[in-house]
């Protein structure tokens, strides 16, 4: 995607985690604990797990547990990692990014296959406070579903296909393409963008809109 095509996109869609937000020690603390607690290898959970649905993770992993088991498991992951924000900051560029959008005037919203209390609580912790969030348990199914990033710009009002997505993650990246927006890819080939952090996107936006 030519960078002058940024001057096009009328709303901002940002995942959180990996994106917005480095939440990564405290990713890893939970899934490891998980994974110590199902005789799974922590290395093989961590190393996929970021950016997939909880329950999506849990199932690749014991596709043998009962769903009743899995879904006890999501609501436990889930309130273990509301309470343990330690270490969670802003990502690089980030700062600097949601200045961009405020000077620019583009309505944004954090879109995020976590849920409410915990997107609230690493949101919080890192100082973030998005005018509009889209959590999972608002959708019938994470990302790589499209849902979320549907209902996050029918909300602002403006057409998926005048939204920028900014993802880190394949299923986050997958999720974008599919609901029909631009998507920037941090670090990654397979969006229409790929930009190395949210610093970078800051000045592409900022050069597009003059």
């Amino acid at each position: 995607m030519p960078h002058s095509d940024l001057g096009r996109v009328e709303a901002l869609l940002v995942d959180m985690d990996g994106t917005l937000v480095n939440s990564d020690a405290a990713v890893e603390r939970r899934w490891t604990a998980w994974a110590l607690a199902h005789d799974v290898d922590p290395s093989a959970v961590i190393a996929t797990c970021h950016g997939e649905a909880t329950g999506a993770t849990m199932r690749r992993f014991r596709p043998d547990l009962p769903e009743a088991t899995i879904e006890a498991d999501v609501q436990a992951h889930m309130r273990a990692e509301t309470s343990d924000v330690e270490g969670v900051v802003t990502a690089v560029g980030a700062d600097e990014f949601l200045a961009a959008v405020g000077r620019l005037g583009l309505p944004w919203a954090v879109v995020t296959n976590a849920d409410r209390a915990l997107a609230l609580a690493r949101l919080g912790a890192a100082g973030v406070e998005p005018p509009s969030l889209t959590t999972v348990e608002e959708v019938p199914a994470g990302k790589p579903d499209p849902a979320s990033y549907r209902l996050a710009a029918d909300r602002l009002g403006v057409p998926i296909e005048r939204c920028l997505v900014v993802e880190d993650s394949g299923s986050g990246v997958a999720a974008g393409l599919a609901a029909g927006a631009v998507v920037a890819a941090l670090g990654r080939d397979d969006g229409h963008l790929r930009i190395t952090d949210l610093r970078e996107l800051a000045d592409l936006l900022l050069a597009a809109r003059g």
